[in-house]
Formats: C-alpha cells, sequence, structure tokens
C-alpha cells in the first residue's frame, strides 16, 4: 500500500512549514492518516528534543535554519524515503499479525475480540522493560525505532492500527488522565487497551463502566472526549514534549506545536477538546503570534465547552484558567477558578494521586507571598472579601472530595496552609463574607431546578432569594464584582538553538496589559458569585468540615489550633480505621513527613 501520490508531493517536509502543510492536507481528508502524521511528529522531535545534536555529520538527515540570522535554531527536512520506510513498516506489522477473516464484524463495527487482538499486537511489540512515564515515547516513531510507549501513546498506537486495517469505527477515548478506545455502532462500546494505575494494571479488553460507575476522575463519570479522526490529530499534537531538559525546551518545537494548533483550533477541530485550547492558550500567552484571538479569551472557550459538551465534569480547563491569571498576578481570579476547580472535583470519588498533587499546588501558592518588586499582586487582593470567599469555595470542594474515603487529603500539611490564608485576611473582611450552612430546598419550577448541585451557584434571582433566607447577615457591606473564568501553570522554557540558551522562563510573570484586549469580541464569564441581601458575597457550604469551621472564619483572631483540629479530627480516624498505608499513596507520606517537621 504505502503512501499515496497526494502524500508524497508534500516531501521532502522542510521547516515548520512543510509540516503545517502536511497536516492542513490530511485534515480536508475524511481519513487523515494517524500513522503518517505520528511519524513526522517523532521524527521532528526525536532530532530537536531528544537527541538534539549541532546539525552536521548526521548520516541521512539535513538540517535547515528557520532564520537566516539564527544558526543554531534549525529544524530537520524530512525525507520521503525514510518515512514511507517507517510507515510501510508499521503497516506491514498490524497486517502481517492480525487475519481479519478470523473475527466477526458485528454490523455497525468491531467485535471486542478484534479490538483486544490489535491492543495484543502493540503490547506485545514493546520493550519488556522501560520507565513508562519517561518523555518523549507518546509517537509512533518511538515505537517503531525504538519499541517504547508512554500509556497514551498505547491508545493511540491501537487506534492507529485500526485504521491500517480499515476498522474505521475504532476511536480514542480520552479523560484528563487517561486514554482508552470506543468502537461499534455510534461508539457505543467501550475497551482499555493500555495501563493505567500505580502499579501499571492491565485491564485490555474490559469496559470502562465500572470506573465510570465508581465516579473516578480517570473516566469523568462517562463525560469523557468522544474523538473523531480530527480529534486524534489534535491529541498528537498535544502529546508533543518539547522538554530537552528539566529546565529548556526546543523553541522548534514549540513553535510548531502552536502553528498547528491554531491550524486545528481555526477548523474548528478543537471545539469539543478543551485541553487543546487550554494548551493553545499556554503557548499564545508564552509567545503570542500578532493578529490571534487572545490567550484569555481561548481558555474562555475552552471552560465553556467542557460545560457545554461535558457536563461541567472537566477539571483542567479552570486549572489551566488559574495558571493564566496566576501568571498574569490577577489575584481574585485566579482564586475563582481554583475555586470553580475545586467545586467540579467534589463530586469525584478520592482515588486520584495526579489531582491530590495539582491542588497541593494550588493552595502553597495563594496569595502569592514574595512577588517580584517590579510586578506586585493586586494591592487589594487581601482587602477583597471576594478572594476570601473564592478560597473558603476552594477549601469546601476539597473538604466535600473527602468526605467518606479512607484516604483523608485535609491532613495537618494542608491545614497549615489553611490557617496561613485565613490570617492573611484581616477580620472585617473575613465577616463581610455571607456563609450558608443549609442546603437550598427544592425547586419546583422546572427552569430553575438542577440535579447538579453545582448549578445552584448559576441559577437566577428566584434560587438565589431563597439562598438570601439562609445566610446569616455580614458585619459590614461591599459590592459584587462579577469574577472572570478559569488553566494550568505553563511552566515552558524556551531555547534558542544548540546552545540552550534560555529565551524566557516559567517563572510567575506580569501580564501583558494587552493581552486580554486582543480578542476581537468579549467573551462572557462562566462565573459568576451569588450576592448575598447586602451585596457582599455568598458561600453556601456542602462539605460538614468547612459548615463546622463558620464561625471559626468569621471570628476576629483566627484561632489556628481549633481551625486544624477541626480540619483534621476526622482525617485522623478515618487513618486509624485503615490496617495499613499503601506504599505508593502521595498523601499518607506527606502527612507523615509533614508531622515531623512541625
Amino acid at each position: 500500500m504505502g503512501l499515496h501520490s497526494a502524500q508524497k508531493k508534500h516531501f521532502p517536509l522542510k521547516g515548520i512549514g512543510g509540516v503545517v502543510a502536511l497536516f492542513e492536507a490530511e485534515l480536508r481528508k475524511s481519513e487523515p492518516d494517524l500513522a503518517l502524521l505520528s511519524l513526522v511528529l517523532g521524527f521532528a522531535e526525536h532530532f530537536l528534543a531528544v537527541n538534539r545534536v549541532i546539525p552536521i555529520n548526521v548520516p541521512g538527515v539535513r538540517f535547515e535554519p528557520l532564520e537566516l540570522d539564527c544558526p543554531n535554531s534549525c529544524f530537520p527536512t524530512v525525507e520521503l524515503g525514510m518515512l514511507s520506510a517507517l510507515h510501510e513498516r508499521f503497516a506491514a506489522q498490524i497486517r502481517g499479525a492480525v487475519d481479519l477473516s478470523q473475527y466477526r464484524r458485528p454490523a455497525g463495527g468491531s467485535s471486542r475480540e478484534l479490538v483486544k487482538k490489535v491492543s495484543d499486537v502493540i503490547w506485545n511489540s514493546l520493550s519488556r522493560s522501560y520507565f513508562k512515564d519517561r518523555a518523549h515515547i507518546q509517537s509512533l516513531f518511538s515505537l517503531i525505532t525504538g519499541t517504547k510507549l508512554d500509556s497514551s501513546g498505547v491508545a493511540f498506537a491501537v487506534v492507529a492500527a485500526c485504521q491500517v486495517l480499515g476498522l474505521r469505527d475504532v476511536h480514542l477515548a480520552l479523560s484528563e488522565d487517561h486514554a482508552w478506545v470506543i468502537f461499534g455502532k455510534n461508539g457505543e462500546e467501550t475497551a482499555e487497551v493500555t495501563w493505567h494505575g500505580k502499579g501499571n494494571e492491565d485491564r485490555r479488553g474490559q469496559t470502562v463502566a465500572a470506573g465510570v460507575g465508581e465516579r473516578s476522575w480517570l473516566y469523568l463519570k462517562g463525560s469523557y472526549m468522544k474523538c473523531n479522526r480530527n480529534m486524534e490529530v489534535a491529541f498528537m499534537v498535544c502529546a508533543i514534549n518539547p522538554s530537552l531538559d528539566l529546565h529548556t525546551d526546543s523553541s522548534e518545537m514549540l513553535q510548531l506545536q502552536q502553528r498547528l494548533l491554531w491550524l486545528l483550533y481555526e477548523r474548528g477541530d478543537l471545539e469539543r477538546y478543551p485541553m487543546a485550547m487550554g494548551t493553545l492558550a499556554d503557548l499564545e500567552d508564552q509567545e503570542p503570534i500578532p493578529g490571534k484571538e487572545s490567550p484569555h479569551a481561548i481558555h474562555l472557550k475552552a471552560v465553556n465547552s467542557a460545560k457545554k459538551y461535558y457536563n461541567n465534569e472537566h477539571i483542567y480547563p479552570f486549572m489551566y484558567l488559574a495558571g493564566y491569571h496566576y501568571r498574569h498576578r490577577e489575584v481574585r481570579e485566579a482564586l475563582g477558578a481554583w475555586a470553580e476547580a475545586a467545586q467540579v472535583m467534589q463530586d469525584y470519588c478520592l482515588s486520584c494521586y495526579s489531582l491530590r498533587v495539582s491542588f497541593f499546588f494550588s493552595i502553597t501558592h495563594f496569595p502569592p507571598t514574595h512577588p517580584p518588586q517590579d510586578q506586585p499582586i493586586q494591592a487589594s487582593a487581601l482587602q477583597d472579601p471576594e478572594c476570601f470567599a473564592h478560597l473558603l469555595r476552594f477549601y469546601d470542594g476539597i473538604c466535600k472530595w473527602e468526605e467518606g474515603s479512607p484516604t483523608p487529603v485535609l491532613h495537618v500539611g494542608w491545614a497549615t496552609y489553611l490557617v496561613q490564608s485565613l490570617s492573611r485576611f484581616d477580620p472585617q473582611i473575613r465577616q463581610r463574607v455571607s456563609i450558608i450552612t443549609k442546603e437550598p430546598e427544592p425547586q419546583d419550577d422546572d427552569d430553575q431546578s438542577s440535579e447538579d448541585p453545582r448549578e445552584g451557584r448559576r441559577r437566577g434571582p428566584r434560587r438565589e432569594s431563597r439562598l438570601e433566607d439562609q445566610a446569616s447577615p455580614p458585619t459590614q457591606s461591599t459590592p459584587t464584582t462579577p469574577v472572570p473564568p478559569p488553566t494550568q501553570p505553563n511552566q515552558a522554557k524556551k531555547v534558542g538553538g544548540e546552545g540552550g540558551t534560555r529565551r524566557r522562563s516559567s517563572g510567575l510573570r506580569g501580564g501583558d496589559p494587552e493581552g486580554k484586549a486582543k480578542s476581537s469580541s468579549p467573551v462572557p464569564s462562566p462565573l459568576q458569585q451569588l450576592p448575598s441581601p447586602s451585596g457582599s458575597p455568598l458561600v453556601a457550604f456542602r462539605s460538614k468540615k468547612m459548615k463546622g469551621m463558620k464561625e471559626l472564619l468569621s471570628a476576629p483572631k483566627v484561632n489556628a489550633s481549633a481551625i486544624k483540629l477541626q480540619l483534621t479530627a476526622q482525617s485522623q480516624v478515618q487513618m486509624k480505621r485503615q490496617k495499613s498505608t499503601p506504599s505508593g499513596d502521595y498523601t499518607m507520606s506527606f502527612m507523615k513527613r509533614q508531622r515531623k517537621s512541625l
């Protein structure tokens, strides 16, 4: 089979423009060639990030400068012969191992046995022992040349292999921390095809129904992404890893990723892909392309996408947006975004290590304590009752998240940070926030009711009037300001070529005053703060721990001991019920270290 003549005419691929032109041509087809595009990206990443060398004396590979005045910034020319050989090798490997005549083909799609067989082929082609989470092993180039793939790379390879076999019903399914496949009529069937979990458990061939039923974040309670081919192309672009080491990135790979994401975004292929929009916005925030939409506007579209298509069950769009505001020293907006993330998170089960790490980062960085002298945080942040209200909502979400779980989150380490944050707000500021500790009464009006408890924060006047009846009156009043919506911190560092010179650091930095003015039209904020009768911020607690702290939170003096006791008492009881501590549990081991240091 091999490559078609229409594909061959693009070779050799010269520079970023050549790669973008190939992607653009493939995206216009009903079936873009996943294997070809993944091999191209993997080839470029290998020579620009994995094995970055002085661009001379590399057998079979030519390098051309991206900029005439920057000889160290080069891009490898992708020759037809090499890519065609790799492409044919992958196709031959799959076709030689899978005899389609041996498997039933139900109407409208593939069988589970066939999908499992394809995953066996990919699985058995991998090296027996290697570190599964290492960088730069996500593409088919890594599979063919190094027999290594990370977890999501295996799932993608299975989909690409199914495409080679003509199984057009098999597509990639993505959550925010896991990947599997969907197949059959209308993608109704699901199958695990890769490992996941701390022990790299192999559940290949099984459905994901159990994970959805137990409300695991790995499966987003069923609100996961069901990809089409163009979204699968977007996935491989998002999976690009430009890092040279822990401190520097390949500027060329960042530029390539940014250009390709713009191509997908402007075609409309990212409309149902919130994380891809977050990645694009972060790249644009770091190195903007003139005339393009503002990163802030893209972040808001990512949040709205998660709400529109995924029942507001995605957490990362808010984390991305929080990171954007955090980098731009917009404390109130960042706190509001993290609070929204915590409100979404609270309805998931407490088995997700990645979430615990992400949210622990959040609590240790707010409010920023040591900003650069030339980039002060908002002077009014600690004098803003809405900042305090967002902080309470954030912790209420975490407390609700851990309820009923044998693994506590709010151990003494987290509690210490909460006390430190609370103590930075003056008593009169804390007392301006009205706190509700009762659940709102159910609504009879169809337009106002919702089964989603989070929706109560965004309902109209009738829902608010019922909440007002339950609110404790604040000591003072302050006008309410709508809070713009919530991103994940971008830690990319650029390098300008072989010398490794850093072009931009990942530290906290001030926002470009024109950063949010580039949007051609205003984007409505998805976040709203409920007003109390007096117009001050209103917070409705759902967690038992935060309800029990209501009086402590508005007291003239922060009682650190009482707050820590309230936050950790239940966790200590839960700990004693456990027979042993899992060796790989970050939260439990972290708590032990914190006790020793206090």
